[in-house]
């Protein structure tokens, strides 16, 4: 279906229930503006406060929308655009606003994760069944999170336990086509008078499809994964709190390519914080912790020799990334609020691979002034980075915003970014480039949006335009070195617009969700004027959700454009639509029976050259939670 078509008819499937109903009485926005986020500034504020675009899926949400992988569920939002090499578990990359896929920082409770040598996170490893719920902070925050942070920030919050709660055991059980199924179970609650704890396992797996139809290994590539999380803290009479976290997601993956053909992945981490205040006026905040990503690939390959038969090779990578913060909250006046404070890295590669230099740190020290007074919001940030391997880099950012009573709101900001070289782009063997300076960045954005209610209800709308420039961008030169290497010749310039409107009436919820992006190819050679490869120029998605009683439906309406799969623009992968329908029954007041149907008109689409995605698909769960 062409993409206007299909805007079209997500506008009228999105907005057309929402006054089918008029007699009905409207109750929540589809995003509560009072939820407590705390990634968009580094310190708790309101959702419907912050300068900053933030999207945050909770864990209903995620329940409500049952998807299978992490990729699946932010496919459309604000500013992303997700790209698969074969459906659940397959290599998954993010581009957000344009940026590049290693334009992001993710974070899981408060730790940074990812991989040194490749310089992105594998989300489709990250457990989904065990995520509590998600922050996703559009636009460059280096100022307060250092490199990587020219896109934005993801921040993922596992499952946890309330102080003083009962023990709350919960599970679920589930099964589809292409010989998919999953478990997942949970233990959460309090002890004594500040104690929590939570303790979550999952586990998943799948027949997958062939992930390359048109190449040499007509094969179905699997998935298998394993997964645990626990988390446990106290509070404190006097507000202090200490906390400690784990998480384990380890995974089998096959795959179709000439270099490997099948992987086991691990990723893990472990960490803790202390949250006390010396004065009343004064928080501060400890944190340390360690995220590691382990992969073992192999690939079999004929023997040469009169007997025929296979070999087995093998390839392991080993990063590791050690962490510690140091936040500093102070109230300095009414409605002031000073944060300063230091984070401390430390990265170190292993496995079979020799690099020249397999271990860096990073010193970043940053500061945040904001103020709020009679509808006026300002914010003013800066750090400094000093790392062993590139030197030092400064970033900076600036917003303000007018924020009306009615709720309607408008602002302007500013912000610096930039992404440090990875391990590989530095010392792979036989790569790497270890004159490569950091990309950089600089953007500017405008806002707006309002919630609020009409007819008895609520409902919020949001409009943002953006212009982003990157420098030094890090591309593959087939001049530098004997074989090419990366090297700092690119340069991009990115456009972009985002706009959102939701609603719910009684029981009925509608969210509208249109991205419009132009991301330009500045550098020199074939590439210079063409539209950067794999984004999509627009994408726009519908969520709608009807509840009666014990029994709900939905669906999601997912249409983009058309993309281009390389830097020539030479191979177009064409637009497409899909749509997902889903349904549940609360049969017991703590069991429910869940069911959903993906791309049920079986759209045969690619959003990598080469890699076919998932047909139809059916997937049938049974979950326990405790009423109440």
């Amino acid at each position: 279906m062409p993409f206007n078509k299909a805007l079209v008819a997500l506008i009228a499937a999105g907005v057309a229930p929402a006054y089918a109903q008029s007699a009905a009485p409207l109750e929540v926005a589809a995003a509560d503006p009072d939820t407590i986020i705390v990634t968009a500034s580094r310190v708790a504020e309101k959702a419907g406060e912050t300068q900053a675009p933030v999207t945050v899926i909770t864990r209903e949400d995620i329940d409500r929308l049952q998807p299978r992988d992490l990729p699946a569920l932010l496919v459309g939002l604000p500013g992303v655009n997700v790209v698969s090499n074969g459906g659940p578990g397959k290599a998954s990359s993010l581009f957000m606003r344009g940026t590049n896929g290693d334009h992001l920082v993710v974070l899981i409770d408060g730790l940074k994760v990812g991989s040194a040598t490749l310089g992105t996170t594998a989300y489709e490893q990250i457990p989904v069944d065990l995520i509590d719920h998600i922050e996703i902070v559009r636009g460059p925050r280096s100022s307060l999170y250092g490199s990587e942070a020219i896109g934005g920030v993801i921040q993922i919050f596992t499952r946890r336990g309330s102080a003083g709660g009962a023990l709350t055991p919960a599970f679920s059980l589930g099964g589809g086509n292409y010989g998919s199924g999953k478990v997942e179970g949970s233990v959460r609650g309090g002890y004594g008078r500040g104690g929590w704890y939570s303790v979550g396992l999952a586990g998943s797996t799948t027949d997958g499809i062939n992930v390359r139809p048109a190449g040499d290994e007509p094969d179905h590539d699997g998935f298998r994964s394993a997964s645990g999380s626990l988390n446990s803290g106290w509070t404190f009479a006097n507000g202090a709190t200490l906390e400690a976290h784990y998480l384990r997601a380890d995974s089998h993956n096959e795959y179709d390519g000439s270099y490997s053909n099948e992987a086991y992945n691990r990723q893990q981490l472990f960490g803790g914080r202390a949250r006390f205040s010396p004065l009343p006026v004064w928080d501060v905040t400890l944190g340390a912790g360690q995220s590691q990503d382990f992969g073992d690939s192999f690939h079999d390959t004929p023997v040469d020799d009169y007997m025929g038969g296979l070999t087995r090779n093998r390839g392991s990578i080993e990063t590791y990334r050690d962490s510690y913060s140091w936040q500093n909250d102070l109230r300095v006046g009414a409605g002031q609020m000073l944060s300063a404070g230091v984070d401390f890295t430390h990265d170190r590669v292993g496995g079979d691979t020799a690099y020249a230099v397999d271990t860096r740190d990073n010193t970043g020290v940053f500061a945040q002034y904001q103020l709020r007074r009679a509808g006026h919001e300002l914010q003013l940030s800066g750090r400094h980075d000093d790392n062993q391997q590139y030197g030092t880099h400064d970033t900076g950012a600036v917003a303000y915003a007018y924020r009306w009573s009615e709720g309607l709101h408008a602002g302007v900001s500013y912000g610096s970014a930039f992404k440090a070289p990875s391990f590989n782009d530095l010392y792979y063997p036989g790569y790497g480039n270890a004159t490569l300076a950091p990309e950089s960045s600089h953007s500017v954005e405008l806002s707006t949006g309002g919630d609020g209610r009409f007819a008895g209800g609520r409902w919020n709308w949001a409009l943002n335009g953006y212009r982003t420039t990157v420098d030094q961008l890090i591309v593959y030169n087939p001049l530098s070195g004997d074989y090419g290497a990366p090297d700092n010749i690119g340069e991009a310039r990115i456009l972009g617009a985002e706009a959102q409107l939701g609603a719910q009436r009684d029981a009925l919820r509608a969210q509208l969700y249109l991205n419009w992006l132009d991301a330009e190819n500045r550098s020199d050679g074939a590439g210079k004027g063409k539209a950067l490869p794999r984004r999509a120029r627009q994408t726009a998605r519908v969520d709608l959700d009807h509840d009666w009683r014990a029994f709900s439906i939905g669906t999601t309406v997912f249409a983009s454009g058309e993309r281009y799969d390389n830097v020539a623009n030479t191979v177009k992968l064409g637009g497409y639509t899909t749509f997902d329908l889903r349904a549940d029954w609360r049969v017991l007041p703590s069991w429910t029976l869940q069911a959903k149907a993906a791309n049920v008109l079986n759209k045969d689409y690619q959003t990598a050259a080469g890699y076919g995605s998932p047909g139809t698909g059916w997937f049938f769960t049974v979950r326990y939670a405790p009423a109440g």
